[in-house]
Parts: structure tokens; sequence; C-alpha cells
């Protein structure tokens, strides 16, 4: 059986370290490098009700896209949200291996996985922003139309959006909170930008700047990176038991009067 280390490792090589932003907190988070593990449960994030999954199950670590230790922690108590989930691992025996944006900028990460997800071709990356997406549909569409389509490939609850009267056809894609890079969309050429947690700002402004704005939240633009992951965790070690979390999905919910 692999040890946590040499699961890092591996994914360390399709995300390297060096890709993670300054002020992130990527790797193996909690728990000991040469732990043997047999089970490996695949979550966006780490919750409690993500690690009473694990426990149940009988997994060994969990691999995260959000760090579980991300802000300074200065002590490990149950008097705060982290330091309860910290505790909660620990008397769980469960380690915990994170890959943020690294993950986000690594090439087959998070954007090309969502790019892919949408049916974008012709991908490339805006390099200045490490992050950004570009493709094009195959035929331009309306916008009522795409949106319906984002929602139904993602599993969305629900979808902002802004229409800037343009139809649909060269997209830029940021999964996750990814809103500081709408102008870089627009230098790109893009009719419509894809991300998550826009401000009403952005949507008042839209259509003066002369971009569909398609914000389908956090959690659908970034979840299916973790599919991937599993997969390619499945491929590299035959002898671990892979499973993607069934209790976490999206917490936003959405009431809409009359509906």
């Amino acid at each position: 059986m692999p040890r946590a280390s040499e699961i890092e490792a591996a994914l360390f090589e399709i995300a390297p370290r060096d890709c993670a932003m300054d002020w992130d907190n990527v790797g193996l988070l909690v728990g000991k490098l040469g732990r043997e593990v047999k089970k490996v449960l695949v979550s966006l994030d780490i919750t409690e009700a993500v690690v009473d999954e694990a426990h149940r199950w009988g997994a060994d670590l969990i691999v995260s896209h959000h760090p579980v230790i991300f802000h300074g922690q200065k002590r490990v108590t149950d008097q705060d949200v982290t330091g309860h989930l910290l505790l909660q691992l620990v008397e769980c025996n469960l380690s915990a291996i994170c890959m943020h944006t690294n993950m986000d900028i690594a090439e087959g990460g998070v954007n090309d996985t969502l790019a892919e997800w949408l049916s974008l071709r012709d991908v490339y990356r805006l390099e200045h922003t490490g992050v950004v997406r570009v493709g094009t549909l195959d035929a331009p569409v309306e916008l009522p139309e795409f949106v319906r389509h984002v929602s139904k490939k993602l599993g969305c609850n629900g979808v902002r959006y802004a229409d800037a009267g343009r139809h649909v056809y060269r997209v830029g894609i940021g999964g996750g909170a990814c809103g500081e890079f709408e102008d870089a969309a627009i230098e790109a050429g893009c009719d419509t930008y894809v991300t998550a947690d826009l401000s009403y700002h952005q949507f008042v402004d839209a259509k003066a700047k002369g971009i569909n704005l398609v914000d389908a939240g956090h959690f659908p633009t970034e979840d299916p990176i973790c599919h991937e992951v599993a997969a390619y965790l499945e491929a590299k070690f035959p002898s671990l038991k892979i499973q993607k979390s069934a209790v976490h999905r999206e917490a936003i919910q959405y009431y809409v009067e009359g509906v």
C-alpha cells in the first residue's frame, strides 16, 4: 500500500507545489508522511460531514481542493470552526492532503477540467492570469441556452447571470472566485465570462462593458476536479480504494418567488 508521502508526491506531479500562490497552503496538512494508506476520500472541502463520511467508510486519508488549514491558526481547540475540525480529523485518525491554487493553475487542473465539462474547444490559458482559460463553442448560441447548458453540466442549484446582449461563442472561464479577472477576459475578446462569487456591481456594469457574466457558483465550477483527482489516483495506485464524497454538495440554496 502507498504511503501518504507517495500520494502527496503523485498529486504534486500533476499540480506542482511551486505553482501554488505565495499565500496558499498545500500538501499534507494533517497526518504523518509515512502513514500507509488503503482508502482515500476525495472532496472539494473538508467539513465535519465529510470527516464523518470518511470515518464511517474507514478511510485513512482525505484529499481536498480547499485547504483545511488556511488562515493563520494559532491554537487547535474546539472553540472555533477550524480547530474543531482539526481535532475531529485527529480523533478519527484521518490525514488530509490539500491541492488548491496549484490545482487551479496546473494544466489539466480545475480550469481545464471546467472547460472540458462545458464543451469548449481550442482552449488556452491567459498567461498573465495563471488560471483563466479561454475557449470557443462549436457555434454561437443565445445566452439563455448557454446558461441552461452550464447549469445542467455542472448540476447548479441556480445560476446568476447578466445579459450584455451578445451571443455566446468565445468564453472565458475561471473556476471559483475569479471575478478579478473579468477585465482580462474582456481584453482577450470574450463575449462571455463564467466564474463564481461575482459582485453586484460587476453585474450592474456588465452591459456597459460588453460582456455576458455567468456566475455558476463556487462549488459547481470547482467540484468537477474531484472526479478527475479520484480517477487519477485510482489509475496511479490500483491497490487503493478511492471514493468521491457523496455528502458534500453545494452549500448555497436559492429561493425564487413564485417558483
